[in-house]
């Protein structure tokens, strides 16, 4: 038999492919040598390329990890609307905080970090919080205080000694989210809650009781003022009963120098516990008009002044004065 020939498709070198493994297969040991790269090797700690990386990914898929919980535990909140939504968002908290501590833990540990080495790491947390990070570790530690307290809670309507009145939205790590009446988010440090004094006026009970206070002129009927000033409660909507133990009333607190001064005392309604300026200012705005109704005088500092007369004055001034010249 003839000997086979070669055909030129045979015999050709592959013109695509013919030194592509030789070029993946080179690519691979530069590849180990930058993830086997030494970042730091020094006190038994070996950090490389690749650990660095692989801690990295760790710390992403935590964060991930955390968001996913964090809306299982909204999604569950939204499912069963009988559970408190304070205790879902503290559980969902808490949870986020663990994963987070496991997540860094795990980090290290795989960048090449030993456990027997922790003590270094938290040595140098321990210089870094005297140095200036105090601040941030009683804010965290105040944020867990007031989660596991429960005496401050996403929804409660509070009110700091600053002056400060919101509503809480969020409690993070530093500070917690209030937002006022006027839509405006304001960011307290968590330690403000704790070592300052705070109100919180949905801690037990929705309902409050309001003192409104006003002053009237000497003689005037107290009936009167008191009838005027149940008429201005019935006309507020914010007020809880007209009758019963929390009916409004009427009470005379003092005798001041020009007027004797009253106080109008409701007890309001669960929604206006979270807008005290305007339902004062409701209230204000009735007892006036009631007031005036009934032309019951809101009175003004006076002070009377006598003159004494003028030529008195005139032969007083000239005996005084007659006075020193004969000295």
């Amino acid at each position: 038999m003839a000997a086979a020939r070669a055909t030129p498709l045979q015999d050709a070198p592959s013109a695509s492919g013919g030194d592509a493994p030789h070029s993946v297969a080179g690519a691979f040991p530069k590849l180990n040598d930058v993830l086997g790269f030494r970042l730091i090797d020094a006190s038994g700690i070996e950090i490389t390329v690749g650990t660095l990386l692989a801690a990295l990914l760790i710390l992403v898929a935590v964060w991930v990890l955390m968001r996913i919980v964090g809306r299982a535990f909204a999604r569950y909140g939204a499912r069963h609307q009988s559970t408190h939504r304070s205790l879902v968002y503290t559980a969902s908290r808490i949870t986020n905080y663990l994963l987070l501590i496991v997540g860094i833990l795990v980090a290290l540990a795989v960048a090449g970090v030993p456990m027997s080495k922790f003590g270094l790491f938290v040595g140098a947390l321990g210089v870094g919080l005297g140095f200036g990070l105090q601040t941030i570790f009683n804010n965290f530690v105040s944020g867990l205080i007031i989660l596991f307290e429960r005496n401050l809670k996403v929804g409660d309507f509070v009110e700091l000694a600053s002056g400060v009145h919101g509503t809480v939205r969020d409690i993070q790590i530093r500070a917690t989210r209030i937002t006022t009446n006027d839509n405006i988010d304001i960011l307290v440090p968590n330690s403000e809650f704790v070592s300052a004094q705070l109100v919180n006026w949905t801690l037990r009970e929705a309902s409050r009781r309001l003192h409104v206070p006003f002053k009237v002129a000497y003689g005037t009927d107290k009936a009167l003022v008191k009838k005027a000033g149940l008429e201005a409660a019935a006309a507020v909507p914010f007020t809880q009963s007209l009758d019963g133990l929390r009916a409004p009333q009427v009470w005379l607190m003092a005798f001041d120098e020009y007027s004797m001064s009253f106080a109008l005392v409701v007890w309001l309604t669960s929604d206006a516990t979270k807008r005290v300026r305007g339902v004062l200012a409701a209230y204000n705005w009735a007892l006036h008009d009631a007031l005036e109704k009934y032309r019951i005088e809101i009175p003004i500092p006076r002070r009377d002044v006598r003159m004494r007369d003028w030529a008195a004055l005139q032969d007083q001034e000239a005996r005084d004065h007659n006075d020193g010249a004969n000295d």
